[in-house]
């Protein structure tokens, strides 16, 4: 056993005294680096740093140049989100006498859309399942409320702004157009035919939402046990 220990080579990881003296500063030396170093303060929230293009902010729901919206009701998004973070219910367009109007140029549209942000980890998959780019991602990322229900963003929140050119859905599909030549780029802006119907039908109310977009006062169009606001702006849970 002595003949074995004899032969094996020394060990001469151990330092010396002076090495082990030393090692606490060279351990502490990238800290004692940065210590004397300029640092460069952001005064946020008084200035704000531009995002990066590709960041991943609060959703948007688009909408097609004429106001239609992009989104069919088919929730793809939802069923990609990993956190369980949206929630959508489809309906059928229905720009029939005394229907509801056409709020898409497919069958369906997005009739309840909701996305609550207690629960989005910002990942991008929802934007990548959605099959007609309705759903995109914006750099807007000022997101903290002090109001649990007031995180859960619905859908009169998420939709797009009216760009030039643009109506407040409901309204009906360029005449002689399919929903194809949407999504071909075949549309500029609205006509004089949908600015007329538009003006004719301003004053009707679409299941809790007025032609101009905005809530019916009173109405709460969320019939889900997932919690939103009405046009009060109180929380409600069904």
């Amino acid at each position: 056993m002595a003949d074995r220990a004899a032969d094996r080579p020394a060990d001469d990881t151990k330092g010396g005294f002076f090495a082990d003296l030393f090692a606490p500063v060279g351990g502490f030396g990238v800290t004692f680096a940065t210590m004397f170093r300029k640092l460069e303060t952001e005064e946020y929230p008084e200035e704000k740093r531009p995002t990066q293009p590709r960041y991943h902010g609060r959703h948007q729901l688009n909408r097609h140049p004429d106001g239609l919206e992009k989104c069919v009701g088919c929730e793809l998004c939802a069923w990609a989100c990993p956190a369980d973070a949206i929630l959508v219910e489809g309906a059928q367009n229905d720009d029939t006498e005394g229907g509801l109007g056409r709020f898409s140029p497919g069958e369906r549209y997005g009739r309840v859309y909701q996305i609550n942000y207690l629960r989005c980890i910002f990942c991008g998959l929802c934007i990548e399942a959605c099959p007609t780019r309705a759903l995109t991602m914006t750099n807007f990322y000022e997101l903290a409320d002090n109001n649990r229900g007031d995180l859960i963003f619905t859908k009169e929140q998420l939709l797009g702004p009216l760009s030039e050119g643009m109506l407040p859905a409901p309204h009906p599909m360029v005449e002689g157009l399919e929903e194809r030549d949407y999504y071909q780029g075949k549309v500029a802006r609205a006509t004089p035919e949908q600015e007329a119907w538009v003006k004719e039908h301003d004053a009707a109310s679409q299941d809790g939402v007025a032609a101009t977009g905005d809530p019916v006062e009173g109405v709460d169009t969320v019939r889900t046990g997932q919690a939103t606001r009405d046009s009060s702006g109180e929380a409600v849970r069904r």
